[in-house]
This record gives C-alpha cells, sequence and structure tokens, in this order.
C-alpha cells in the first residue's frame, strides 16, 4: 500500500496530490490568457498522460506540443509530440507559443549552464511561462527520497546510490550511478529567480516547509 502512495508514476500517489494542487494554479495562470484560437502550450520534458490525469485536454481550449529527448507518440488530436533537447528551442519563433509549461525537468541537465539556456530559450519562445522545480532546501531529496541527500559529497551519493535501492532511482551499477548523481542538480529559489528575473514565484508547502518552486510570468 506504500508503494502506492510514493510512486510517482502512481494516479494515487502523493506526488499526484501535489501535481493537482499545482495544477489548479496554473489553469488559474493560464484562464488569464485571451486568445480566439485554441492556447498553445509548450510542453518542455511533459508527457501526455500528465494532461490525462489532470483532466485538461480540450480541443477547443488548447493545443500542446510535446517536447522530449525521445518519442513520445501522442493519440489526440490536439498534442504534438517533438524530440529536441530543452536548452535548444531554435526551431521554434520568439513568442510562438502563448505557454511554455515545464514540470521537475530543469534540475535535470546536468549543468548550471544548461539551465540558463533552458531558462533562456523558455523566456524566447514563450509569452508566458510556467516552470516547476523541487526545492533545493526542502528536507528529503524528491528523487532518492533520502534526507539531506542533495547536501552530501558527491562521492557518497555514488557511493549511495551502488549499494541501496532508495526512493525513484534504484540501484544502480556504478558507471549509471554517477550519471545520475551528475544529472541532478536541484536549485534554490534565488538561483530561479535569476534564471526567471522577470518571473513571480509560487511556493509550495508542505508542512510549513517549501517543497517545489514554480515560476510564472
Amino acid at each position: 500500500m506504500a508503494n502506492k502512495y510514493l510512486d510517482p508514476g502512481n494516479k494515487f500517489s502523493l506526488n499526484q496530490k501535489f501535481r493537482e494542487k499545482r495544477f489548479k494554479f496554473f489553469v488559474e495562470h493560464l484562464e488569464k490568457i485571451k486568445t480566439d484560437k485554441p492556447i498553445r502550450i509548450l510542453d518542455v520534458g511533459g508527457m501526455e498522460i500528465y494532461w490525462e490525469r489532470m483532466n485538461y485536454l480540450d480541443p477547443a481550449k488548447i493545443h500542446i506540443t510535446l517536447y522530449n529527448l525521445f518519442e513520445n507518440p501522442a493519440s489526440y488530436n490536439n498534442i504534438t509530440s517533438v524530440v529536441g533537447d530543452a536548452t535548444d528551442l531554435s526551431r521554434y519563433a520568439d513568442g510562438e507559443f502563448d505557454m511554455v509549461f515545464s514540470n521537475s525537468v530543469i534540475e535535470h541537465l546536468y549543468t548550471k549552464e544548461n539551465q540558463q539556456k533552458m531558462a533562456d530559450e523558455i523566456r524566447r519562445v514563450g509569452k508566458s511561462y510556467h516552470v516547476q522545480t523541487p526545492n533545493y532546501y526542502f528536507p528529503i531529496e524528491p528523487h532518492w527520497l533520502f534526507p539531506m541527500f542533495q547536501f552530501l559529497p558527491k562521492g557518497l551519493k555514488v557511493f549511495l546510490t551502488t549499494n541501496f535501492k532508495l526512493g525513484h532511482i534504484g540501484k544502480l551499477p556504478k558507471e549509471k550511478a554517477i550519471d545520475v548523481v551528475n544529472e541532478v542538480s536541484l536549485l534554490k529559489e534565488s538561483e530561479m529567480k535569476a534564471l526567471f528575473p522577470d518571473g513571480h514565484v509560487y511556493r509550495e508547502k508542505f508542512a510549513g516547509l517549501v517543497k517545489s518552486i514554480t515560476m510564472y510570468r
């Protein structure tokens, strides 16, 4: 029973409940956009199942472009799937989308330089944006589900990942463990503000602590 509530892919999970709460705020933001046509949304790193679970797929309201490193076939007429890198949206013109949406992606880019590239591209192609990431200072690291994991030395992170099944990461061979440890770089609120200087901050809280940070414009 516990696994059902901890598995981020399960529709009954705690993560899903948090997503639903954040999504309600996103819809309030989205509904402020005035257009006679369906709102054009670019979802950087998103999947069709996310929008299905949020029950937000009305073709009269929105058209979604999913943008991922891998093929993510779409089964709805108002969803388009594109393969590409979050740091390079050069195929799109300035302001091409009414909204750019991204949920828990920007912390998976290996370097601060890549995070800056992604932020710059989102701000360029989107008239509005809504970018969420876990908070660096929240005591439970959201991928390994291990207290204060983000504060540990890299070598200890790799050791734990190769020897124990932790959170959503699992027990990995050493080379893969090194890659995953290098991939994930949680952001502080100050860093998100620096990446999105024209944005506003939405703070998602749990037990009085900031669990995640969303920058929106």
